[in-house]
């Protein structure tokens, strides 16, 4: 039986770490898991046993990650977007993700291995293309103070 396969998969580099790293995703998310897994032969280049390459899924995104060696690292030019519809969905993602990262603005955080996510309120988009002027500023404005998003104070300047 084939794999389903997507016809787009981020692919993520990693200097000798994936086999962590996946693991910590699936940790994090749910509906994941680990789909396939590769490693290092007689032929190398890595050392025998060690991964090579996985495939993994993330609430129902396949992922793939390459132990690559060290010349290629993640940057925020790239980012992964959680959507979040509870307060405890954002602290849930949020604090997991962080830790031994670095948070920034705005709800975007560099996890521990180095990949940018923005954990953000689901309703937001709408809130800053909502055709209103002053009401989306509001909102732009409480966000801009945020580190971690705090949902009742986006709909309460959305509201105001």
């Amino acid at each position: 039986m084939a794999i389903q396969q997507h016809k787009i998969v981020p692919h993520l580099w990693f200097d000798n770490n994936a086999e962590e790293a996946v693991n910590f995703y699936v940790s994090v998310f749910e509906d994941s898991k680990i789909t396939d897994v590769a490693r290092y032969g007689d032929a190398g280049p890595g050392p025998k046993g060690q991964v090579m390459a996985m495939g993994f899924e993330l609430e129902g995104q396949r992922f793939a990650a390459i132990n690559g060696g060290p010349w290629a690292t993640f940057n925020g030019a790239v980012s992964f977007l959680i959507h979040c519809e509870t307060q405890d969905e954002i602290d849930r993602y949020y604090d997991k993700l962080v830790e031994g990262g670095q948070p920034q603005p705005c709800g975007w955080l560099t996890d521990r291995f180095g990949l940018v996510w923005q954990v953000n309120y689901a309703r937001l988009s709408g809130m800053l293309m909502c055709g209103d002027i002053a009401r989306a500023g509001r909102v732009m404005e409480a966000m801009m103070r945020m580190k971690k998003i705090d949902i009742a104070e986006l709909d309460a300047a959305y509201a105001a």
